[in-house]
């Protein structure tokens, strides 16, 4: 039994050495390799308490990476959620990284070039993207409130 919690333990290592994982995701890839849901929640017990494993930090690195791949704080919160994370940890990750409005205008100018569009459809599907992309209404209105793009 002893062997087996040194082996769930070296798997739960070798995943995090990758990347940063919620304590959701790591505990559903050792449940795909490894029967034993006893030893594997010990193992996630013994990461957290050793700060191997730490959902808050996991939701700073993972909205600080969306964020720069140009998506909104309402796509990463619900991104987050079923990731199994805490709504408190994800509100202060998304907070925590701010400077929302300016990451809608950039990529607005990326996607459209020539700027906000005079024709009513056009400006429709303009909004529409920026709503897929999990922006809130304010950031939405930032962007087309200024003539700046």
């Amino acid at each position: 039994m002893n062997e087996e919690l040194s082996l769930i333990y070296n798997k739960a290592l070798d995943i995090l050495s990758r990347r940063e994982h919620s304590s959701k995701e790591l505990t559903q890839k050792l449940i795909k390799k490894f029967d034993n849901e006893t030893l594997i929640l010990e193992v996630t017990h013994k990461l957290i308490a050793n700060n191997l494993l730490n959902d808050a930090r996991f939701a700073e690195m993972y909205t600080l990476a969306r964020k720069k791949k140009g998506f909104g704080p309402k796509k990463i919160f619900y991104e987050l959620l079923t990731k199994g994370l805490l709504e408190t940890d994800i509100n202060v990750a998304i907070d925590d990284e701010g400077e929302w409005d300016a990451v809608a205008k950039k990529v607005f100018k990326k996607k459209f070039p020539h700027g906000k569009s005079d024709d009513i459809k056009t400006a429709i599907k303009q909004k529409n993207f920026l709503i897929n992309r999990g922006f809130s209404f304010k950031e939405i209105e930032s962007v087309f409130a200024n003539d700046m793009v």
